[in-house]
């Protein structure tokens, strides 16, 4: 199967937080919070995806954030934080959801997200992921953590099944 062929099987999207759907960065502030930089073009592809009909779960290994409110905002309400073994949990709502392996694409960008890859019908990954993420994802963006990453494979798929174009309904807040 080639590259196209997956990307028009995908239904679902599995995103990690801290490296992919941000830059990776922390902001440690003086009152010990820590802030994530997201991008506006990435929440324009969440946005429409949903408006088509796509699924997008979000997980991460760390703890809840502000982040989570911003997710809401773009009207995804799948979002778990504290997940320690993401393998197991997408696997078990991978099930759930009733989907195939093959319609579901996960983004990950460090060492904990490895294992998932083995779960997925297309594995994804940013520009700036770690080497041995890079080396077994199907799928490397041109674009880096928190900088387009999602949009770019969100586009993808969503071009590939005549799903991508302009939605003045959408903001790109």
């Amino acid at each position: 199967m080639n590259l196209l062929q997956r990307f028009q099987q995908i239904k679902a999207f599995v995103f990690d937080v801290d490296g992919v759907l941000t830059n990776g960065d922390l902001l440690v502030l003086e009152s010990g919070e820590m802030a994530r930089v997201m991008y506006v073009k990435d929440g324009y592809a969440l946005q429409l995806a949903i408006k088509q009909g796509y699924t997008i779960l979000v997980v991460s290994g760390s703890a809840p954030s502000a982040v989570l409110g911003r997710l809401n905002k773009l009207g995804i309400r799948e979002v778990y934080f504290e997940i320690k073994d993401k393998q197991v949990f997408i696997r078990k709502w991978i099930e759930e959801q009733h989907l195939a392996p093959e319609s579901v694409l996960f983004m990950g960008d460090d060492i904990p997200d490895l294992p998932v890859f083995d779960e997925v019908g297309l594995s994804a990954c940013p520009a700036d992921a770690v080497p041995e993420i890079q080396q077994k994802a199907i799928f490397v963006s041109g674009y880096t953590g928190g900088r387009g990453c999602v949009r770019e494979v969100i586009e993808k798929v969503l071009r590939s099944n005549d799903h991508w174009g302009n939605d003045a309904q959408v903001a790109s807040t």
